[in-house]
């Protein structure tokens, strides 16, 4: 009972550190990102694939209005997974620093430098009375220089870098589907399969195209580029990872 007191004295104060050096708001903040859906990333040869689970609560909401990849500049795509709230503000402070960069310098800002820049950001949060972490995880990826980038922040303010990563629920058992089938030398289609596999595996009833997003930054022209919900049936269906209910309905229509 005396060691549940004390653990809930520390729970208090994000700025104090338990006996055994645990900040436990850092790692409930951690938990809130587990209780996300996934996002996946990808690094390929020929670029990057940023996917997300995008399935809604209820029919009746637009699949547009479920927010999970972004684009913060021209040649940088983020995806996230936790609370929505703090991942956009995340997102508009990363879309800030690049624009600043690019007004200082003349230049695309580096994928690694804004990753850093956003996790010195989130880090600040860890140690400073009266605030709470950000309870999100971000994936940034991008093209520098003619090299595809793929970074993870963590809310402790700890960056990682990946050839493939998941983030959200289900990472462990995604991350484990990645490491199995994710080769080098992949082209940027191989890519948006395998991150589309890989969301599969953790879906009971197949993908459909409005609940799922898939967006991409080539190395040859270093542009974001989202997908669109015609472009995702085609590679669901080119992939047979289509919902059962979708094929069927597309035999009906085919009948009619």
């Amino acid at each position: 009972m005396q060691g549940q007191a004390q653990q809930q004295a520390y729970d208090r104060g994000i700025t104090i550190f338990s006996p055994d050096g645990r900040l436990y708001q850092v790692e409930y903040a951690r938990e809130a990102v587990k209780r996300g859906t996934a996002s996946i990333g990808v690094r390929t040869e020929e670029g990057i694939i940023l996917a997300a689970d995008k399935r809604s609560r209820s029919p009746l909401m637009e699949p547009e209005s479920v927010e999970k990849i972004h684009k913060a500049d021209d040649h940088i795509g983020v995806a996230s997974a936790g609370h929505v709230a703090d991942a956009r503000q995340l997102i508009d402070f990363a879309r800030r620093e690049a624009q600043v960069n690019r007004l200082r310098y003349g230049e695309p800002i580096g994928i690694e430098t804004l990753t850093k820049t956003i996790t010195d950001h989130i880090q600040q949060y860890t140690q400073i009375g009266g605030a709470r972490p950000f309870g999100v995880a971000l994936i940034v990826g991008g093209v520098e220089d003619g090299e595809p980038r793929l970074f993870e922040t963590d809310p402790s303010g700890t960056p990682y870098e990946w050839q493939a990563l998941s983030i959200g629920a289900n990472r462990s058992d995604i991350r484990e589907y990645l490491e199995e089938h994710y080769e080098e030398g992949m082209s940027l289609d191989e890519g948006i399969g395998l991150a589309l596999s890989a969301l599969e595996e953790v879906t009971d009833d197949g993908l459909e195209p409005g609940g799922v997003g898939v967006a991409t930054i080539d190395v040859e022209t270093a542009t974001y580029h989202d997908r669109s919900a015609d472009e995702l049936a085609s590679i669901l269906e080119e992939h047979g990872l289509v919902a059962e209910d979708d094929e069927s309905d597309a035999d009906t229509d085919a009948e009619e």
